[in-house]
């Protein structure tokens, strides 16, 4: 009886020893789906408003081997917005990688012309308001302080999304104008005069050109423009 049941044991180890060595399924299309839903999830957690993504559908004829290390990545070049892709990749010996393609949307209150506003107009609070926007790429400001003062480079029609290249910042130096040139180092202080050759912003540099008609370069501050020595 001993005999026969040893016998069978060993027979028996084989298949233990099998079932136990036996590789993880492959993982399916629903399970990276999941993966790259979480990461979405996970990355865009922090941004203000609402975020919606949908997963487009990975080619069947994709099939991957067995992993028990997945982790999804965001590929480079990639955002998390609009038509993107995000990464799945498996973090074992001769592992694989495979692009999930995903379209991330972001519902914002974003800041909208509140009336016909003309070009070369500087922004007030009356002239902007709020309204609920979905977007598919970053664009558009949130806070009033980011505009107001600001100044159109061309005309826009009430409702539309104020974006960062339709405004500037209000000339401190304007063509034409005559200016104070200011010198200054250790231990002196030089002011001159001159007439500026362009318009210029606040901290941009602009080309002055002084009495004797030589021309000289500054930084445009309050009005003034600042020469280094």
């Amino acid at each position: 009886m001993k005999i026969l049941l040893a016998i069978c044991l060993f027979l028996l180890s084989p298949l233990i020893a099998f079932g136990a060595d036996k590789p993880s399924a492959s993982p399916t299309h629903t399970q990276i789906a999941k993966l790259a839903a979480s990461f979405v999830k996970q990355q865009t957690a922090g941004i203000s408003g609402k975020v919606d993504y949908q997963i487009e559908g990975l080619d069947p004829r994709i099939s991957l081997t067995p992993c028990s290390r997945m982790e999804a990545f965001l590929p480079s070049g990639s955002q998390l917005i609009g038509k993107t892709s995000i990464g799945v990749r498996c973090n074992e010996q001769n592992g694989w990688q495979i692009l999930v393609p995903i379209r991330i949307t972001v519902t914002l209150q974003l800041l909208v012309s509140a009336r016909q506003l003309q070009p070369g107009q500087v922004l007030q609070s009356a002239d902007i308001t709020a309204q609920s926007v979905e977007i598919s790429r970053a664009t558009g400001f949130t806070d009033p302080a980011q505009v107001v003062g600001k100044v159109l480079r061309y005309g826009v029609a009430a409702g539309q999304i104020l974006r960062d290249d339709m405004l500037r910042a209000p000339y401190s130096v304007t063509q034409g104008q005559v200016v104070q040139i200011i010198a200054r180092g250790i231990g002196f202080s030089i002011r001159n005069e001159g007439v500026a050759l362009s318009n210029a912003g606040e901290g941009q540099t602009v080309q002055i050109r002084v009495a004797s008609g030589r021309v000289v370069a500054g930084t445009a501050r309050n009005g003034i423009v600042e020469i280094a020595p």
